[in-house]
């Protein structure tokens, strides 16, 4: 049998797409091994979108050779990272894409480096690191790959040690971190990434997996016919990526201001993807080739593209919209779902409401598009959940624009930033008001056990209701009113002073009120007010400050 000693560009390519697949069809197994027995597991959902952004990628390059392959890989996973097991396997592939894009061929020591290269560069992208998570997986696995690839060089076996060999690093994820060993799971992120590593290894033995549910973007909707073509200034919508060793993206988004407007320039240390519209293409490219060589290059015709399409929807990436307003002080995004809180944030003046939350983390692209959006000196994003900071602060790495994120874990602490919001101080002021009222937030939420469990000493039911306080699980029984009143009473002490119940698209406003009730008569010294969240999984949502 024909061994494989060295990897080319097409090969690779074909690894990483069957990895892909590989995830993306198992990822509702990933998503079971959550800690919590919630019905909210999302951990396979955003890594699949996470890699699936950077197959999107993968199948545009026409020159399929190493470079172009890391290339893709890099910059489709960093736009399209969700969450933050999402993020961190989006660095774990920057690192691993940086260090080969400069080889033809790859052999087993070069692929058992840029594994060690992506584990330093994800190491470095989380503040304080955990172990016991897919960081340890990959950083153990990196290393036995580099043992190994001192005495192998045959590919199909030295991708069978590493797939092995990452199973016995996930398996001892519970024996690492506790609350592992207390739900019975191993970690999500570490199992998706032996996926990964399964559809690479499957490729050696001839097993090419077929992707079994097609991805689909939900975009918004418009209608050309409703849009005056008259309003378009600048004609050409002009795309594309400069390849540079030095990349200024803010230097070089000064340069082509004068030449049209609607303006995104966003870059790694290696790449710059530049969007504008403009009336004349060649002056911006002329710019553009004076940093590098130029990529991917597209030029649309907005005005011909009106007239063809006047009888037909389109769908328009906000991305893309102009900006004409006066640039403000301050503008705001903030991450929610249900309708509820939609209002309740427009009510509070947030620009831009990303819609996402728990299962549906929105993607470093759908953050950076917000982002530019936005015409002010200083954007506040609220990211409104613990599972999306990271990528909310990898969005403000990419922008040129000063962002500040303020690390909001739940959509209260997200609405007491918004009212700790003081106009006529500066950021660093507001910043830090804001950072010391949302430390003050408790966080309950009620909702239903997806598995039999047994956690922190309470025994939990498939279907039963559940508290949780904080990110802890407080209570379980089968009593909706019961549990929420109860999960509330572990919320409130001396110093508490308000109660907000935000109840869910599954709860009546009469059930609210009863709730409401129950706090009045029990605290009368407390202001305790309902909304309705209309939010999805959570019955209730209830912040004590």
């Amino acid at each position: 049998m024909k061994q494989t000693t060295l990897l080319d560009g097409q090969l690779l390519k074909q690894m990483f797409i069957n990895g892909a697949y590989e995830l993306e069809n198992n990822k509702e197994a990933v998503n079971a091994l959550n800690v919590f027995p919630v019905p909210d597991g999302d951990t396979g959902t955003n890594m699949a979108a996470t890699i699936m952004a950077a197959v999107n990628e993968l199948e545009k390059i026409k020159d399929v050779n190493v470079k172009n392959v890391c290339d893709a890989i890099s910059m489709g996973s960093l736009m399209g990272a969700r969450g933050n097991s999402g993020v961190i396997l989006s660095q774990l592939i920057r690192g691993f894409a940086k260090f080969l894009k400069t080889k033809e061929k790859i052999s087993t020591k070069d692929f058992a480096q840029a594994l060690k290269e992506g584990v330093n560069t994800a190491y470095k992208a989380v503040m304080k690191p955990t172990e016991g998570t897919i960081l340890t997986v990959a950083r153990e696995t990196a290393d036995k790959a580099i043992e190994i690839s001192k005495k192998e060089n045959d590919f199909e076996v030295f991708l069978k040690t590493i797939y092995e060999y990452s199973n016995i690093s996930l398996n001892k994820t519970p024996e690492i971190l506790p609350v592992l060993k207390q739900a019975g799971v191993v970690d999500a992120g570490g199992k998706g990434l032996t996926l990964i590593y399964l559809g690479f290894l499957k490729v050696l033995t001839g097993e090419i997996n077929q992707l079994q549910v097609k991805q689909q973007e939900k975009k918004e909707e418009i209608k050309y016919e409703q849009i005056d073509t008259s309003d378009i200034k600048f004609t050409y919508c002009t795309e594309f990526f400069i390849k540079t060793k030095n990349a200024k993206p803010e230097y070089f988004k000064e340069k082509i201001m004068k030449f049209g407007d609607s303006i995104v320039v966003v870059g790694t240390d290696e790449i710059i993807k530049v969007h504008i519209h403009t009336n004349n293409p060649g002056i911006v490219l002329e710019e553009a080739l004076k940093l590098g060589e130029l990529i991917k290059i597209k030029i649309d015709n907005m005005k011909e593209q009106h007239r063809s399409l006047v009888d037909d929807t389109y769908t328009e990436d906000k991305y893309y919209e102009d900006t004409k307003q006066e640039e403000k002080e301050y503008g705001f995004i903030t991450i929610s779902f249900g309708e509820g809180y939609k209002q309740i944030f427009e009510e509070l003046g947030a620009d831009k409401i990303i819609e996402g939350g728990q299962t549906m983390n929105p993607s470093t692209q759908d953050i950076v598009d917000a982002i530019n959006n936005i015409n002010a000196k200083n954007i506040f994003v609220l990211p409104n959940n613990k599972n999306i900071i990271l990528a909310a602060e990898q969005a403000r790495d990419l922008s040129n624009k000063n962002v500040i994120v303020i690390p909001t874990k739940s959509i209260p602490q997200g609405i007491t930033a918004m009212l700790n919001f003081n106009p006529d101080i500066n950021v660093d002021e507001n910043k830090e008001t804001m950072m010391e009222a949302i430390s003050k937030v408790k966080t309950g939420q009620v909702t239903f056990a997806v598995r039999n469990t047994n956690f922190d000493g309470i025994d939990v039911n498939e279907g039963d209701i559940i508290g949780i306080l904080n990110g802890k699980l407080v209570n379980s029984g089968t009593n909706l009113n019961e549990i929420t009143a109860e999960l509330i009473d572990n919320m409130i002490d001396d110093e508490s002073e308000f109660v907000s119940i935000f109840y869910g698209n599954e709860v009546s406003e009469d059930d609210a009120a009863e709730i409401q009730k129950y706090v009045k008569e029990k605290y009368s010294n407390l202001d305790v007010n309902v909304y309705f969240g209309g939010q999805p999984i959570y019955y209730y949502i209830i912040s004590v400050e």
